[in-house]
């Protein structure tokens, strides 16, 4: 037993070895070629192995029997050919070549159509199919057609020999070798089928484990964008089962904004021949009871599908896709394009800051260095004293109004550092209110404005910084002042509400547009309703406002319309102290800009000389 395994093992190494080096690099290659040269190296060793056996019992051989062997001895001339060349279907077609031509010669001296040798040319065609080539199955069954029809020609024209004498033997070994021989055949069929079926099974099974690895789901489209295949990892994906995504399962999914993106991509793949891709949200089913749908961003890349026929736009190509889960990704990309508009937000507010300040601070400067010199060249250009007075008064107004501009930014910036320090103390509110109006009335009356108080009588002792809201009544009043025609109101009210009080600050004057309100507070930042209003301002008072507020714990709240006034109401707890236990506040971190403008104050600050701020 071990000897007949060895012998077939050495066999089938022999077999190997023959195989072409071209065909050796594909095993279901290999495998067709051993499955061609087996079965006729085996068919032509067991004719040289009776031959001896036939000569002994029959003697000399006639030239008949002659061309019988060397009929069944040809197969190893195709099977020489072919591992010499590795052409498998050239020398398929050898075989049936040889086969028919020796067949025909043989039932030419045997008889004619009706020789034991006719019967092969029944193979022949049969032979052939082995290769899978209609061709050469179509030339192999004209060969059989034109060899039988020689037959019969030469054989009615009374052309052929009579068939000599003791071929009795000769037509059961043709017979019987007929017979081997299909056998082989039917046998080399299986066998090459076997490989064949057997490679399909693991080229199937290995792409079906890539397909279920992969995080990347695969589907197969239709010439109409329907799902026609798509693979497991769809599920993980979308949370859908493959079933439901078949047909236009997909499409239904697709975002009603983003379906064009999604069928464009697949028709111009399969009208053009060329890869697309694109991008579109999908509806996800998250399994989650609080957010059981939710959109997600896929990546889908196309590209025609191998197998299709038609080029032409009239028959469109069936599409394959990839489609990958990408909303991380546009999160990211999301993000960036919001802090790009952040940064580019910034930098305008920057340089708006910057010409805001440049001009507060140039216009009273050239007030003070003009007026100064015309005093100062006194000698060379005589001056009533009625006009030294006018100056002297232009500088010192020039004088408060910088100091003022310089204390706004040092106060915005210790403000959004954190540096600004609060002193809670009980402060009687009335008073405060009473104090902060006296000191603007005198700017009210040039203004033409009318300033009324109406505080609630009995109102209980506030625990707050005295300055800090000193400032913030005083910044309140004075943008009520300045944005209010001549002939107009202005109100001053408090009032207890539980824990906390209310002060409001209420006008009829331009009033400032709904699109400015959510960006009132913010430095530097300035309503755009009055451009051409005289004394503008920096934008610093409101955002000091905002943020001394904040600093007690408290609130403030703007209602406005054009043309109907302004009113600004600032809630403070009772007691700021609890309240930012309560609550603590958070500094705002400092922007460069503010940075920079308070550095620049600071040394603005150290070279101005105070004056006295007019009674």
């Amino acid at each position: 037993m071990c000897g007949a395994v060895s012998v077939l093992k050495l066999l089938c190494e022999y077999l190997d070895a023959l195989v072409h080096p071209t065909a050796q690099l594909d095993p279901l290659t290999a495998a067709r070629h051993r499955a061609f040269m087996a079965p006729r190296l085996l068919g032509s060793l067991v004719t040289l192995v009776a031959l001896p056996a036939y000569l002994a019992l029959r003697g000399a051989p006639s030239v008949t029997e002659l061309l019988v062997f060397c009929w069944l001895l040809a197969p190893i001339l195709s099977s020489y050919y072919l591992s010499q060349t590795g052409r498998y279907a050239s020398a398929h077609m050898l075989s049936s070549l040889a086969l028919a031509g020796l067949v025909t010669i043989i039932a030419a001296k045997t008889g004619g159509i009706g020789s034991f040798a006719a019967i092969w040319l029944i193979l022949v065609p049969l032979e052939a199919g082995l290769s899978r080539s209609l061709h050469s199955v179509a030339a192999a069954l004209t060969l059989a057609l034109v060899a039988a029809a020689v037959l019969l020609v030469l054989g009615a024209a009374a052309l052929l020999p009579a068939p000599e004498q003791g071929m009795g033997a000769l037509a059961v070994l043709g017979f019987i070798s007929a017979s081997f021989y299909g056998t082989g055949l039917a046998l080399a069929a299986g066998a090459r089928a076997l490989p064949d079926c057997s490679a399909c099974d693991r080229a199937e099974n290995h792409y079906r484990r890539l397909a279920h690895s992969m995080p990347d789901a695969i589907s197969r489209h239709g010439r109409n964008g329907s799902v026609l295949f798509m693979s497991p990892a769809v599920e993980l994906l979308l949370g859908a089962s493959v079933a439901e995504l078949r047909g236009q399962g997909l499409f239904d999914r697709v975002h009603v904004a983003d379906r064009l993106a999604y069928m464009s991509a697949l028709a111009d793949t399969g009208a053009r021949g060329e890869p697309h891709s694109a991008e579109f949200r999908v509806r996800r089913h998250t399994g989650d009871p609080a957010d059981p749908i939710r959109f997600i961003w896929i990546e889908m890349r196309c590209r025609p599908l191998a197998s299709a026929a038609s080029a032409d736009s009239d028959n469109p190509r069936e599409v394959v896709a990839v489609l990958r889960d990408v909303t991380d990704r546009k999160a990211a990309e999301h993000g960036l394009e919001e802090s790009r508009a952040e940064a580019e937000r910034r930098t305008a507010v920057k340089i708006r800051s910057l010409a805001v300040v440049g001009h507060e601070l140039r216009t009273p400067l050239n007030a003070i260095i003009g007026f100064s010199s015309m005093l100062a060249d006194e000698p060379n250009l005589p001056l009533p004293a009625e006009r030294r007075q006018e100056y002297a008064k232009l500088i010192n107004e020039s004088g408060n109004h910088l100091l003022a501009v310089v204390n706004d930014i040092l106060v915005t910036s210790k403000l959004e550092t954190g540096d600004y320090e609060i002193r809670p103390e009980p402060v009687a509110l009335a008073a405060a209110v009473g104090a902060c109006c006296e000191l603007l009335a005198l700017d009210a009356h040039d203004s033409g404005v009318r300033l009324a108080v109406d505080v609630e009588p009995g109102l209980p002792p506030i625990t707050v910084d005295k300055r800090a809201l000193k400032q913030i009544l005083i910044n309140l009043l004075s943008n009520a002042i300045k944005f209010t025609d001549r002939g107009g109101h202005i109100t001053v009210g408090a009032k207890c509400d539980g824990a906390n009080v209310l002060i409001a600050v209420e006008d009829d004057g331009i009033g400032i547009a709904e699109d400015d309100l959510p960006r009132l507070g913010d430095p530097f930042f300035r309503s755009g309703n009055a451009p051409d209003r005289r004394c503008e301002g920096t934008g610093l008072g409101l955002s000091i406002v905002k943020a001394l507020i904040g600093l007690h714990g408290g609130e403030l709240k703007i209602a406005s319309r054009i043309g109907d006034g302004t009113r600004v109401v600032v809630r403070l707890p009772l007691d700021c102290e609890s309240a930012k236990a309560a609550k603590p506040v958070t500094p705002v971190k400092s922007s460069a800009t503010i940075t920079r403008l308070a550095t620049a104050a600071e040394a603005v600050s150290e070279a101005t000389i105070p004056v006295k701020k007019r009674a």
